[in-house]
């Protein structure tokens, strides 16, 4: 089994997307929660925020302790920032630029959303994705 880290996680922006991943419909997301879909060896949070009528998405993975967990945190706002808070040690991150909003060094990897007549998309870079499998086989 690879060993997956948050190094791992290559961020996307909506300009250099080149794939645009299925993740589901917006009614089998909770309203302002996240749910947690795998792609590869990759593990994806993806948030409704019913109340801002946004999405976002963002590594799982929680660069503090390591664990899957971020899709179980509690999402908010800082200053309008959107944001996720891990269950673990409650540090924030903000969903746009992946930033510690605890002001710590850490941060995580983002990925762009889109909703298109109720289905749920994220953007990923699939060049990347193969340049992460290949990364992991050394």
């Amino acid at each position: 089994m690879q060993k997956i880290d948050y190094l791992s996680y290559k961020p996307s922006d909506e300009q250099h997307v080149d794939h645009w991943l299925k993740v589901g419909t917006s009614d089998e997301f909770p309203e302002n929660g996240g749910l947690c879909f795998k792609h590869r060896e990759l593990q994806i949070a993806v948030f409704n925020f019913t109340n801002r009528n946004e999405w976002y998405a963002c590594q799982n993975l929680c660069p503090h302790k390591m664990q899957m967990i971020l899709s179980r945190g509690m999402i908010g706002s800082q200053q309008g920032e959107p944001k996720v808070a891990c269950p673990f040690h409650k540090k924030t991150f903000s969903l746009k630029t992946g930033e510690c909003l605890n002001g710590d060094e850490c941060h995580i990897t983002t990925f762009p959303v889109k909703e298109i007549n109720g289905e749920i998309y994220v953007g990923l870079i699939e060049r990347a994705e193969h340049a992460i499998q290949q990364d992991l086989k050394v």
